[in-house]
This record gives structure tokens, sequence and C-alpha cells, in this order.
């Protein structure tokens, strides 16, 4: 069984787009009417997009991908970040590896006690 398509919209031209790549054109449009009248080589720009295209990302948060590209997200905003805050956020990774570190402990040692006796 093929594909299932619907009837073309007149809102897209050709009518056959893919969702993503729908979703993709809408993005690309909002974006360029975000930016009119700015210069798109000014880095303060390019950083305004940048943030307007994380704010506005859509993502599953109840799946590995999702959580996988928000931990991404973290971790690239921490590295932008500079002084106090970058200090906090180190602290914050710091303290779930430490909790990481002691569960897998505690797991070894359950394991280790249950099978030696």
């Amino acid at each position: 069984m093929g594909p299932v398509r619907s009837e073309p919209q007149p809102d897209w031209p050709g009518g056959d787009y893919e969702p993503n790549q729908q979703a993709e054109t809408r993005e690309r449009r909002r974006l360029n009417d975000d930016l009119i009248g700015l210069d798109r080589d000014d880095p303060e720009v390019r950083a305004f997009s940048e943030h307007l295209d994380r704010a506005h990302r859509l993502r599953s948060g109840f799946t590995v991908e999702g959580y996988l590209s928000g931990v991404s997200d973290f971790a690239e905003s921490v590295n932008r970040t500079e002084g106090p805050r970058r200090l906090a956020a180190v602290l914050v990774v710091l303290l779930i590896l430490l909790g990481v570190a002691v569960t897998l402990w505690q797991a070894a040692t359950f394991v280790l006690t249950a099978l030696l006796g």
C-alpha cells in the first residue's frame, strides 16, 4: 500500500510537500518575516536568528531523541555563557555525574553481593 496523500493545498505550490518540507518552508518564511530590514551578515542578527530558531524548535520531550536534543541544547547554552552562570551550569553537571556514579556503584555492589553471597 502506497503513501496516503491529501488533496493539494492552495498555500503550498504543488501540494506534494512532505511534512518536514512543509515545516522547513514555514520556518524559512517565519525567519524571513522576523528579519525584515536587518543585515543578515551582522553577527548580532545571526545570533538573534539562531535564538529565534531555538525558541521555535518543536520536539517531543517523551522520546530518547527529545531527551538527547534537550541535553544538546543545554550543552550549547553552557558553552555560550560566562561567569557565574557557567560555574553554576558546570556545578549542575558535576552533581548529575556524581549521582550517576553513586547509582552505578550501588548497583555494582548489589550485583556482586548477590552473586558472591
